[in-house]
């Protein structure tokens, strides 16, 4: 570990007298570190900005800032915040420790100083800063990971759209919305008709596409704030925020439409011609008040477009 911490870390050094900077880049220099260099308190800041060192050597008395300032500004930023600061000062009274260790100093080395000390000072805040980086990149990748499952835990897994679940669990809370600013919400349940005998004729990879392209329309074809799912084998469920009989009527016809004419392969062998769906919505709050009303509502007029010929929607 401490050949990578000495190949890959930048130390910013900051003081105003040349002769202290270059003693601090030959000792630094010497066992592989990479060093910037600033001048002031200012500089000290734009090269924080421009290097992002691993770790400041800062010294206190500066003019324009002087140290104290310039530990608690980095201190006080986001991005900056965790970069270890040695402040290098020839004070060595109690006063100005703790005046460094409230503008958030990590250690102090006074001036004149061993230079063994100095790089033995650094090492162990370079490792510490290492190691919060490590841990900073598994939390970011385990926090990458719990959102891939639970995307997983609420996508089906062959359209890509919400799985039942998920749309049963935000049905409730869009209902809710919806009683508590007094609006409308439609629920849309489709089903494509005779997809039995496309599965048994065609087989199920064939099958397989159907569904992936009907969903493909079902997502480009609502608002980014409603909700398109996988209600289950070849039926698919809509939730349609704020949006009355007349809107979802717009939508359903809209999308029947879509898929009657889209060029699914082999659609001419279907029993009547072409591949379609069939449509029941249901609408809150005229068709019913709880997340169960309105899907058996929907469900029911679903049922009906199927026994009146198909490719249908029916709304009431």
């Amino acid at each position: 570990m401490d050949d990578v911490l000495v190949k890959s870390s930048k130390i910013l050094v900051v003081d105003d007298v040349p002769v202290n900077l270059k003693l601090q880049r030959t000792y630094l220099n010497a066992v592989g570190y990479e060093v910037v260099d600033a001048r002031d308190g200012v500089e000290a800041l734009e090269m924080v900005d421009k290097e992002m060192p691993d770790l400041i050597l800062l010294d206190v008395m500066m003019p324009k800032m002087n140290g104290f300032q310039v530990c608690q500004t980095l201190k006080n930023g986001k991005s900056t915040r965790f970069i270890p600061i040695i402040m290098v000062t020839a004070l060595n009274e109690l006063e100005d420790k703790i005046k460094g260790i409230e503008a958030g100093a990590d250690d102090f080395i006074c001036k004149p100083y061993n230079k063994l000390e100095l790089l033995a000072r650094v090492k162990s805040l370079l490792r510490i800063k290492h190691l919060h980086d490590q841990l900073e990149e598994k939390v970011a990748e385990l926090e990458i990971a719990h959102q891939k499952l639970r995307q997983l835990a609420i996508t089906d897994g062959l359209t890509g759209l919400y799985n039942f679940r998920y749309f049963k669990e935000q049905l409730i809370l869009e209902l809710n919305r919806a009683r508590r600013g007094k609006g409308n919400l439609s629920v849309a349940i489709l089903d494509i008709d005779f997809f039995k005998h496309y599965n048994d004729t065609h087989g199920h990879p064939a099958g397989n596409v159907v569904l992936t392209s009907i969903a493909e329309i079902l997502r480009t074809n609502i608002r980014q704030f409603d909700l398109a799912a996988r209600y289950g084998g070849e039926e698919f469920s809509l939730v349609l925020i704020d949006t009355d009989k007349a809107g979802a009527g717009v939508v359903a016809h809209k999308i029947k439409k879509l898929v009657e004419e889209f060029p699914f392969q082999h659609r001419e062998t279907q029993p009547n011609g072409r591949l379609t769906i069939s449509m029941g919505v249901a609408i809150f709050p005229e068709d019913g008040f709880d997340p169960d009303e309105l899907v058996n509502m929907a469900d029911r007029r679903l049922y009906r477009a199927k026994q009146s010929g198909r490719n249908l929607v029916v709304l009431e």
